[in-house]
């Protein structure tokens, strides 16, 4: 049975269970505890101290993140020596702060400002003298700027014990403390994986996407040319937290109608392309299931690019294990500039591809020199969901309002598979549908495959399709991901088929969503696919009419010659060290 500890907070008393912080105990009593390196789901470290608690009888002010409650024990969270302590911690962060907060990403959601305002903070009583440090540029997907970090911690901690990539790190001691990569080499010339999610925990604006939105403007703007926009299945779920809708909303139909009124030429949706991986991706899988295809099991999805770079870096032996599939953002790249480029007849070359994604690694993906198989840039300009977001509130847009608009349904038809691509399990889930259909012949009667859907990290099913018991697992998180990746690479894995995708939670995770590394908030993200999965009139990719049509018209059968040439890639080695 559990041990229960009875202690005092602010005079009332509170019952947790032994080994509680501070921090969790006060929550029992109404009272959250300010802080700025605490970020739930990561260890605490108690480097910033604005958490810093009085226990009576004790000397010195205490972290209530890290402290353990004991049975008497008496705490005071806001006392007058409380109070002053951390005035005084947040006053001489910001006095080594730069103040361009007016033009700063995180205006309006920069923790460390609403410390400030939240303690009461009006003036600054200390001059320091601010670091003047060169941004890190070097990566197509993340910009560090080392002179706004607050040097709490957590984008290290992210980096090291969530997703085991461990690129950043402290360097130097006192005053000259900082953030940074080995040697100082930069983000791009390092194994990281271009993921986000160092966005996502750090508090302030050391750490954002780059951003692509002036590009896509200016095309907007030039008559020569014909722009193109696709958006991933994730965005449709988060959209709506950036522009005053409640978390939970799907917003599918008034994102293709802002996209219109943005000035996009044509808008079509990335969850026709997660349809047309399926095709691919699951034919791929039939064939080395029945010694068609000589490939290794388990296959490995290939749609998270932060995975790919992972694998690449990391676990190259195992490359033979990964899909040839390029992912759906990549798949609808060469689509607009050669069957869509055919059937509108406009010459390719005048086509700029766009895409709304809600990864920062899909930016390095589009970079990648092998995506032009069209015979042009495949995908020209990557946006995150907040990067659209910003472009929404700078044309005025009344988003909440707009009414709900399809896509075009030349590549913009989808089926519940497409969409739940963006939830943990949901490529697992959607490849099993149709998988199911290419061997035996007939559907799969129960599609919704419960044991891989969750924000369990590692998650496993069993599924019968004639006669063989076909094994699958699911991954979402880098660390997770290496338990299944090692469990490979010694011959013990029992799986036919492994889903990983590189961000916690998956896509609905991803390093370009809305600020936040709630995982709860990631969970109903989720959910909302689940329900517009439930929704359409279409649930299995196989039975999307576009996706037919495709192929009828254009690309013939799955794993034909044009499919490989357009649709499949290759991967490349990579040193650990870059």
């Amino acid at each position: 049975m559990e041990k229960m500890v009875t202690l005092t907070i602010n005079g009332e008393q509170v019952t947790v269970p032994e080994g509680t912080t501070i921090m969790d105990a006060a929550k029992k009593a109404y009272i959250n505890i300010p802080h700025l390196c605490f970020l739930e789901g990561l260890q605490a470290e108690g480097a910033c101290r604005v958490c810093v608690v009085e226990v009576e009888g004790e000397p010195r002010l205490v972290p209530s993140c890290m402290r353990e409650v004991h049975e008497g024990m008496k705490v005071y969270t806001h006392s007058e020596r409380v109070r002053k302590a951390r005035r005084m911690i947040v006053e001489l962060l910001l006095a080594n702060h730069p103040t361009d907060c007016f033009t700063c990403e995180r205006n309006q959601i920069c923790e460390l400002l609403k410390l400030a305002y939240e303690l009461g903070i009006d003036k600054i009583r200390f001059d320091a003298k601010k670091p003047q440090y060169e941004l890190d540029e070097t990566s197509p997907a993340v910009i560090r700027n080392p002179n706004k970090c607050v040097l709490c911690g957590r984008c290290i901690r992210v980096c090291h014990d969530v997703q085991t990539v461990r690129v950043i790190g402290f360097i130097n001691r006192g005053s000259d403390t900082k953030v940074a990569t080995y040697l100082e080499k930069g983000l791009g010339n390092v194994p990281c994986t271009n993921c986000g999610q160092c966005i996502h925990a750090c508090p302030v604006g050391a750490i954002k996407e780059k951003s692509y939105v002036d590009e896509v403007w200016a095309a907007i703007a030039d008559p020569e040319k014909h722009v193109v926009v696709q958006e991933a299945p994730a965005i449709r779920a988060a959209l709506g937290e950036e522009l005053g809708l409640p978390p939970g909303t799907l917003v599918a139909g008034k994102m293709h109608a802002a996209l219109r009124r943005l000035g996009f030429d044509m808008v079509f949706d990335t969850n026709f392309a997660a349809d047309l991986t399926i095709m691919e991706e699951g034919s791929e899988l039939v064939g080395r299931i029945t010694g068609k295809i000589k490939k290794p099991l388990p296959q490995f999805t290939s749609c998270s690019p932060g995975w790919i770079k992972f694998m690449e870096h990391f676990y190259p032996d195992l490359m033979d294990h990964v899909s040839s599939c390029k992912s759906p953002q990549q798949m609808f790249g060469p689509l607009a500039k050669t069957y869509y480029a055919e059937k509108a007849g406009i010459d390719p070359a005048k086509i700029v591809s766009v895409s709304i994604m809600p990864c920062t690694a899909k930016k390095y993906e589009a970079q990648r020199p092998e995506m032009n198989d069209s015979g042009f840039r495949d995908v020209d300009y990557v946006l995150t969901t907040r990067e659209l977001a910003r472009m929404i509130k700078e044309a005025g847009i009344d988003f909440a309002n707009l009414p709900d608009e399809p896509a075009e349904p030349l590549m913009g038809v989808y089926t519940g598979a497409g969409t739940i691509f963006g939830a943990t399990g949901g490529v697992m889930e959607a490849a099993l549908r149709t998988a199911y259909k290419l061997v035996t012949g007939k559907e799969l009667e129960k599609i919704d495959i419960e044991p891989v859907r969750g924000m369990d990290g590692v998650k496993t099913a069993t599924v019968d399709v004639n006669g063989l018991e076909v094994k699958v697992a699911v991954a979402h998180g880098l660390g997770n991901a290496r338990k299944l990746l090692d469990e490979v690479r010694e011959g013990k894995s029992p799986y036919h088929f492994i889903e990983i995708m590189a961000c916690p939670g998956g896509c609905i995770g991803g390093g370009g969503q809305p600020i936040s590394f709630d995982m709860p908030l990631r969970k109903m993200r989720c959910d909302v696919l689940y329900k517009e999965d439930k929704q359409l009139p279409y649930r299995r990719s196989h039975e999307n009419p576009s996706i037919k049509k495709l192929y009828e018209d254009y690309l013939k059968e799955p794993l034909s010659e044009k499919s490989h040439h357009l649709l499949h890639t290759e991967y490349t080695r990579r040193e650990i060290g870059g």
